[in-house]
């Protein structure tokens, strides 16, 4: 026998593929009978077991989630529930349920002729302040969006009165700006162009109280909606306004062929939130007019969280109250359908 043969060659059993057991070859392949697919498998990023969550990792869990989730269903859900069952019993002068009338707290409610007064202000008023909203809000951001430098500074400025309180902004309005009085600064302006003293708030022919309601929901809420729209036009891709730009489209042609349509998905949800802050409308006529814990009776225009609020805090019949508050949710998740069916909101494919 050659020794360098001896040397150089291996033993049968020692990495020889066709010497390895069945066994081992069986378990070097995969299911498909791949070489190596079951270790390739086995290397690839995530194929390892997920960590499991410890005892520790539930607890803080636990501790760190539970004053919110017990907040919101003592303060929210059990409220809610609570109110429910107070509009189906005789509620008057406590909040303690048992007296139960069924559903004729509803039927009482839609049969008050204040009420549905107060539902067909609510509407007028809502015909009007939206579109003026959402047509000043536009123009407004248009405007802000082709400034080049102080960008910023004015949507800054505009932005600001969305913060302030709509009690202390009533107030203002009331107190200092619509006082009626000849020093206050609307009769004042007036009086430069020769303008009699009026009494704002208290003129119902013709209705000068709707100046002062719709010039303080105009201050506050068209900057907060401006900024919507300004961040609609600027995900507008600038590829497309030039694209646009160099097929001649300009000026109105560019606004009504290119930037409405792609501001359709903003303006819809604009629209809705303009709808359900109309129908919720409630601090600047309470503030405006009262004069009481009950003296909004007098006021020349209720909305219906107005009338509701004085039912249930002047008169104590908190089961009418309650009720007037699931019938208004209604309107307004009614209301919010059928804009959303007819501006196809939350379509697929929008």
């Amino acid at each position: 026998m050659n020794p360098a043969t001896d040397l150089t060659s291996e033993p049968a059993g020692a990495g020889h593929p066709a010497a390895a057991p069945q066994g081992v070859r069986r378990a070097g392949r995969s299911r498909t009978g791949r070489p190596g697919a079951g270790r390739a498998r086995a290397d690839r990023p995530g194929a390892a077991a997920r960590p499991r969550v410890g005892r520790s990792g539930w607890i803080a869990f636990v501790v760190l989630t539970a004053p919110t989730l017990i907040g919101l269903g003592v303060f929210k859900y059990v409220a809610i529930g609570w109110s429910f069952l107070l509009s189906l019993s005789d509620a008057r002068g406590t909040i303690a349920l048992g007296d139960w009338v069924g559903l004729e707290n509803y039927r009482r409610l839609l049969a008050d002729q204040a009420f549905r007064d107060s539902l067909v202000e609510i509407l007028v008023f809502t015909a009007f302040i939206v579109p003026v909203t959402f047509a000043a809000s536009l123009g407004l951001a248009l405007l802000v969006h082709r400034v080049r430098r102080g960008r910023a500074l004015l949507r800054t400025t505009f932005l600001i009165p969305a913060a302030v309180s709509y009690v202390a902004a009533s107030l203002l309005w009331k107190m200092s700006l619509f006082n009626g009085l000849p020093a206050g600064i609307a009769n004042t302006i007036g009086g430069w162009f020769g303008a009699e003293p009026v009494a704002w708030l208290q003129s119902t022919s013709p209705p000068l109280y709707w100046v002062v309601l719709v010039t303080l929901r105009l201050w506050l809420q068209v900057g907060f909606y401006m900024v919507l729209f300004l961040a609609g036009l600027q995900a507008i891709p600038k590829e497309v306004l030039e694209a646009a730009a160099l097929d001649g489209a300009t000026g109105r042609r560019l606004l009504t062929r290119i930037t409405l349509p792609m501001l359709r998905n903003t303006s819809v949800a604009v629209l809705m939130l303009l709808f359900i802050a109309a129908f919720q409308a409630f601090d600047e006529f309470y503030n405006l007019f009262n004069s009481g814990l009950s003296g909004t009776g007098a006021a020349p225009v209720q909305t219906p969280l107005v009338h509701l609020y004085n039912t249930a805090m002047g008169s104590q019949n908190y089961g009418l109250g309650s009720a007037g508050a699931f019938v208004l949710t209604a309107v307004i998740v009614g209301v919010t359908l059928i804009q959303g069916r007819f501006t196809g909101f939350g379509r697929s494919g929008e």
